[in-house]
């Protein structure tokens, strides 16, 4: 392989991201009356789920191809974070948007704590999308070129954005269950069926909105790739990956959403049971990870 072609690879690969994104946008736009009404896990949605999700793989390899090829520069750095903007910023605040949108048609059916006003929800979009470009301008500042990125201050974008495009994905298991349930004709389960598909809907609005204030938190997250490879597997480690095989294996789509609001909630939570265990051990409050 050419050297001029090496060097540039880490830029093939973030514009890679960016592509994704766009194509995202532009899938879930495709949204309308030609669309099954009432269907929230529609195949455009999915479709704009999964290209955000790859856009994440192009996200990871092009910071590998980098330091591999010994191409790492300040402007690879500043078009990384623009195409994140996108990405991970623009992108799942628009599946959101469309997402709850597209729930309206059946809104006659659920109780009224089920749906939004469109202005509340249009607002956690554009908070979603200003905290995630200040998440990404303070990532830019605060970190140097010998950063280990062992630990991130704040919620990553790419974690955020995985957050909420795992509805789309998880909503596939309550429609195939509902189906199912439909075709036993066994009555519980629809009835129960028909009220947890509305409130997973109602939740993302509130989900969105809170892995946008995490984004822009101090709350610290641990790189796990880069713990990984600096550190070693550790034992809980293992353990861990074990119970999220399990995960997968057991609840096939919902194992994704359950997985990633795990790593975005994990700071929060880690945070407050230091604090519970330096209040019970009668210690002054500290900053801690």
């Amino acid at each position: 392989m050419k050297p001029r072609l090496i060097s540039a690879l880490p830029t093939l690969l973030t514009l890679g991201n960016l592509a994704c994104g766009f194509g995202a946008i532009t899938i879930a736009a495709k949204l309308g009356p030609e669309s099954v009404p009432g269907v929230p896990s529609s195949p455009n949605l999915l479709a704009a789920a999964l290209l955000i999700f790859l856009a994440m793989l192009f996200d990871m390899l092009d910071g590998t191809a980098a330091r591999l090829t010994k191409s790492s520069s300040e402007i690879g750095a500043q078009l990384d974070s623009l195409c994140d903007a996108v990405s991970f910023g623009v992108a799942p605040a628009f599946l959101m948007l469309q997402f709850v949108r597209y729930e309206q048609p059946l809104a006659e059916f659920y109780p009224a704590w089920f749906t939004y006003p469109s202005r509340f929800v249009w607002t956690i979009a554009a908070l979603y999308v200003c905290c995630a470009i200040l998440r990404l301008a303070r990532f830019n500042v605060e970190t140097e070129e010998d950063d280990t990125h062992e630990a991130f201050e704040g919620l990553p974008s790419p974690a955020a954005a995985g957050t909420v495009c795992a509805f789309p994905i998880a909503m596939r298991e309550f429609i195939g269950l509902h189906e199912r349930a439909t075709a036993g004709d066994t009555g519980r389960r629809i009835e129960a069926l028909s009220w947890v598909v509305p409130a997973f809907v109602a939740a993302l609005p509130l989900v969105t909105l809170a892995v946008a204030a995490l984004m822009v938190s101090t709350f610290r997250y641990t790189h796990v790739f880069s713990s990984l490879a600096q550190n070693g597997w550790r034992r809980r480690d293992v353990i861990g990956l074990v119970f999220g095989a399990a995960v997968v294996f057991w609840l096939h789509e919902l194992a994704l959403l359950l997985l990633f609001a795990y790593f975005a909630f994990s700071g929060p939570t880690r945070w407050a049971w230091s604090e519970l265990r330096q209040r019970s051990n009668g210690t002054p409050a500290a900053a801690t990870e």
